[in-house]
């Protein structure tokens, strides 16, 4: 018999994620593989399930049958327990609409909360990459009775207007006012150079949460947002405070990778993530096996290097080959051939990916499945790359899935 509060999660993952393109092309954003084993949902389901919060309905709509599939097999729960990791595609209950935002999503969805019939619900989005232990917010939002608490990073004021930004009173506690990608952002008392920008996740009072969504339903000026009219709407009611994410202890995490927390919403964030994992001492550890990052394996064998093949300060995933070629600062998934003369540096190559030999990889990222041929180049002439693929503000290639390069 459990005991504690009564908490139902829900997961928001019908994000379509155009900045990622190619990338989410064919693809759910929080299905986008991540780290060389992983998809970006799994960053949040592990958070969930390692803080014994295992009653979570994931919501989908964009391209949602990789995400679904990989929900259904990855994450099984136990029934009897009344456990469960349930993908929810949009189901037009409300009529014949999608979702037009985060709120609507979850007031089409409101049968879900009436069914589990929670104390809580927290509410976190799907496509970011850090560990957190949600139960520590939980037991600061029961405590200070608050209608909704928002988890917030500290940023540096000068980054801070990219994001949603959270001003808390002269408490430090209680939010003031809750802007929307701020040209001056407020700063934090006592710690004027940083502000607290939103993470995107929320536990709410489920009485407070239901009365809210019913209220931004019909209100025709809303965008139906989470961050852009419900938390504006509850902080105006005086009923939101912040969770410092600084606050979070995390089991296993080290110094460095402490409170680490990666928005990956362009190829840019994408990529820099990514090489935050490679390093002798990681800024983000994936080697914490006190709070794992979970996932499905494939059931391929252990990674092989042959012909004096070789990889420094990389990441290499099972099945993997690397025949006589060279890799550094890399991320390379499972089942990846790389032959004989090839070099590899800061690339991403996700599984099923060939390199010929002789060929050269660059500062890229190659989806699924990718061939590249015999002395083939990318990231060496970025005129002649945007003239064949994405290339990112930071000079990054991205080569689509299934693509076979000319």
């Amino acid at each position: 018999m459990k005991t504690g509060p009564s908490v139902l999660a829900i997961v928001l993952a019908g994000g379509e994620g155009k900045r990622l393109m190619p990338l989410t092309a064919d693809r759910a954003k929080p299905a986008v593989p991540f780290g060389g084993a992983y998809r970006l949902v799994d960053f949040v389901l592990s958070n969930f399930i390692n803080a014994g919060l295992r009653r979570v309905c994931v919501l989908t709509q964009y391209k949602s049958h990789s995400l679904d599939r990989h929900i259904t097999r990855t994450w099984p729960m136990p029934a009897l327990l009344g456990d469960h990791v349930t993908p929810v595609p949009a189901q037009q209950r409300l009529g014949p609409r999608w979702f037009t935002g985060s709120a609507d999503a979850i007031f089409q969805s409101l049968n879900l909360i009436h069914d589990e019939n929670p104390d809580y619900v927290a509410v976190f989005g799907a496509d970011h990459v850090y560990r957190m232990d949600p139960m520590q917010m939980l037991m600061q939002h029961i405590a200070t009775g608050s209608g909704v608490t928002v988890a917030g990073i500290r940023a540096p004021r000068s980054q801070a207007s990219q994001f949603g930004v959270i001003e808390t009173a002269a408490d430090g506690l209680t939010i003031k006012r809750f802007l929307e990608k701020p040209l001056d952002p407020p700063g934090i008392p006592g710690a004027e150079d940083m502000s607290y920008v939103s993470m995107g996740n929320y536990f709410f009072n489920t009485k407070t949460l239901i009365e809210a969504l019913r209220a931004d339903a019909v209100d025709e000026s809303s965008r139906h947002d989470m961050g852009g009219n419900i938390i504006p709407m509850l902080t105006e009611q005086g009923l939101a405070t912040v969770y410092d994410f600084n606050n979070n202890e995390v089991p296993g995490s080290t110094d460095r990778d402490a409170g680490y927390w990666r928005d990956v919403g362009t190829v840019d964030s994408y990529y820099d993530a990514h090489m935050d994992l490679v390093s002798v001492h990681p800024i983000f550890n994936l080697y914490n096996h006190a709070w794992p990052i979970l996932s499905d394996r494939p059931p391929y064998p252990p990674a092989k290097f042959v012909e004096g093949g070789s990889a420094y300060e990389s990441i290499v995933g099972a099945g993997s080959i690397i025949a006589g070629a060279h890799v550094r600062n890399s991320v390379i998934a499972d089942d990846v051939y790389i032959a004989s003369g090839a070099i590899v540096e800061g690339a991403v190559l996700m599984s099923g990916v060939r390199i010929g030999a002789n060929s050269v990889v660059r500062r890229a990222i190659l989806d699924k499945n990718c061939i590249v041929p015999e002395h083939g180049e990318i990231g060496v002439d970025l005129a002649r790359d945007r003239g064949r693929f994405t290339v990112s503000d930071a000079g990054i290639v991205v080569v689509g899935k299934g693509v076979t390069v000319e």
